[in-house]
């Protein structure tokens, strides 16, 4: 009797089922949190998340509603880089969502900061361009350091 062919089979069949139980978890949470939405350009998706729901209101109320959807401000341009920074943060949103583990009110990230900081900085280039040359001692100029309502009207 051959133990190595049947203890291969069991290891293949428990990595099977180890697989398929991830997947369909994966699947069904994909699917109940409206995760295909995110892969759009609709800002009703990022409100599809209750701790979104005042950043949703507040760019609905802002200037910024009738020129800018969510992606246009935090992902970056480029579709690599929009399809990276959107997996990444739909990870860790649900994750910290799942879990409860995350800051009231919502902070954005280090990485999040920089990407909507050259959005801003991307669509007002002449008004950039016009001020870097005033502010050139101060190499902390941030858009989103001082104007950081103006996309989400609060």
């Amino acid at each position: 009797m051959n133990h190595s062919f049947g203890l291969q089979t069991l290891q293949g069949v428990i990595l099977g089922l180890a697989i398929g139980v991830v997947v369909g978890l994966g699947g069904y949470t994909f699917t109940y949190a409206k995760g295909y939405s995110y892969l759009t350009n609709d800002p009703q998706a990022c409100a599809n998340c209750h701790v979104m729901r005042e950043q949703f209101d507040g760019w609905v109320k802002s200037s910024h509603r009738s020129v800018a959807v969510c992606n246009d401000c935090h992902t970056p341009h480029d579709l690599v880089g929009k399809y990276t920074t959107k997996g990444l943060n739909g990870f860790w949103h649900s994750f910290y969502f799942t879990t409860g583990r995350f800051p009231e009110p919502i902070q954005i990230t280090e990485r999040n900061r920089r990407i909507t900081e050259e959005a801003c900085r991307s669509c007002h280039q002449d008004i950039v361009q016009a001020i870097e040359p005033v502010h050139a001692e101060s190499k902390e100029l941030s858009c989103i350091r001082c104007h950081s309502s103006v996309g989400h009207l609060h």
